[in-house]
């Protein structure tokens, strides 16, 4: 069986939706499983949904409106008859949301986060599986929620292994066209959890683990992997060929090619995973497989924006020690920060962190009661793998260095942006 992922850029409208088709008559799909996501910039919709229903804001129902209509333009577009299945289906689910949203009483946001965001990717799948057996490709769609089961952290929930393994190499039938969600689970209460923001990768990867998959190709719009993001670096190169190793390195660093957690499943089984253009599906993409580092041997470059720089000295300049360390980074695990760079001298400590869940004033004021705290917030992180002076120099030009970093093969700085 083969994984296909396909992200919400290649299902963002209709006539994404039809090259997806397209893309299936040329690359084959029997014996296939798609893992899919929301459409377009849907996620980023249901969060505002989720913001206004938490602040109980007027623009509630207008928001929610707003992602309705998006997804009617598109059902629209694709079948002729209105009466088609699809449209009391998707209907089915927009009323499921609008239930939880009158009925719920938790006000944990993250557990609200994730029952109402999920529905892009549960309303993406039904779209795309009616489509398929439109056009005469029979499909079966399934709820990825009854196959990955995780812990009750929602929004970045942690995959239970053993019970997910068991619910799909027991229950996925193999010889035809499954559609399924990705960034989706479930936890031992039924409630629908998620694996983290462009966590479809991740369940691709972990569909292939349990099925013993013959590969996973990531389906992007770009040619594959490159050496560098073409938004903020020129001459981007492709990478034909890397290790599992290198993606692993690469994607830790900030590449957001592919996900990070996606690839430690796929090296398990050694299964070869292929990002590859939704737009020129002949081109043969980037295999990430056993073999050598990186080639060609050439300087990658990642940039992570809207980082947080936090520095820390000590109150009444005694050493920062292992033990100071280790609380700092108890904190930092507390609070949910991803540590990007570490950095410490005699009486100080810096840290590179991306506050993806917004709780730095919070960890900043607990901070406050042993340590000397500032900081400087939107800095950018700039990692440089198999770096060169003049790779280097390119980066550092024009920018103001806070923090810079150098290790046998990565260099990496922190910057304000001049």
């Amino acid at each position: 069986m083969r994984i296909f992922k396909f992200g919400g850029a290649s299902v963002k409208d209709a006539a994404g939706i039809r090259n997806v088709y397209e893309v299936l008559q040329i690359v084959g799909h029997e014996d296939v499983l798609l893992v899919v996501s929301a459409m377009g910039k849907t996620t980023n919709a249901l969060e505002v949904v989720v913001k206004n229903y938490m602040d109980k804001s007027k623009e509630l129902k207008e928001s929610l409106q707003d992602v309705k209509k998006y997804h009617s333009e598109i059902l629209l577009d694709l079948f002729e008859d209105d009466k088609h299945k699809v449209f009391s289906d998707v209907a089915a689910h927009f009323a499921d949301m609008e239930y939880f949203l009158g009925h719920n009483k938790s006000p944990n946001y993250n557990f609200v986060y994730d029952q109402i965001v999920s529905y892009g990717e549960l309303i993406s799948t039904v779209i795309l599986s009616h489509y398929m057996n439109y056009r005469s490709i029979s499909t079966t769609w399934i709820d990825v929620r009854n196959f990955i089961k995780t812990d009750s952290t929602f929004r970045d929930a942690n995959v239970d292994w053993e019970q997910t393994q068991k619910n799909i190499s027991k229950n996925v039938k193999r010889k035809q066209l499954n559609i399924t969600q990705g960034f989706l689970g479930s936890d031992e209460n039924g409630f629908t959890t998620t694996l983290g923001r462009e966590g479809s990768d991740y369940t691709a990867a972990i569909f292939a683990y349990c099925l013993n998959a013959d590969s996973v190709t990531i389906w992007k719009d770009v040619p594959g992997v490159m050496n560098a993001d073409p938004r903020y670096f020129e001459n981007a190169t492709l990478l034909n060929q890397i290790s599992y190793r290198e993606a692993i390195e690469l994607a830790f660093y900030g590449a957001t090619v592919i996900h990070p957690k996606t690839l430690q499943p796929l090296q398990g089984k050694e299964i070869p995973l292929y990002v590859k253009s939704f737009l020129n599906p002949k081109l043969p993409g980037t295999s990430v497989s056993k073999g050598a580092d990186l080639d060609p041997q050439l300087s990658c470059f990642i940039v992570k924006k809207n980082q947080l720089l936090i520095s820390l000295s000590s109150i009444d300049f005694s050493f920062i020690m292992e033990e100071n360390i280790s609380e700092i980074f108890a904190l930092l695990h507390k609070y949910k920060m991803k540590v990007s760079l570490i950095q410490n001298s005699a009486i100080s400590f810096s840290v590179c962190v991306d506050d993806k869940f917004g709780n730095f004033q919070e960890l900043k004021a607990t901070l406050s009661k042993k340590f000397k705290v500032s900081y400087n917030e939107n800095v950018s992180l700039y990692t440089i793998r198999h770096f060169d002076d003049k790779a280097s120099k390119m980066v550092e030009k024009d920018k103001k260095v806070l923090v810079k970093q150098i290790s046998r093969e990565t260099l990496q700085i922190v910057t304000l942006e001049s």
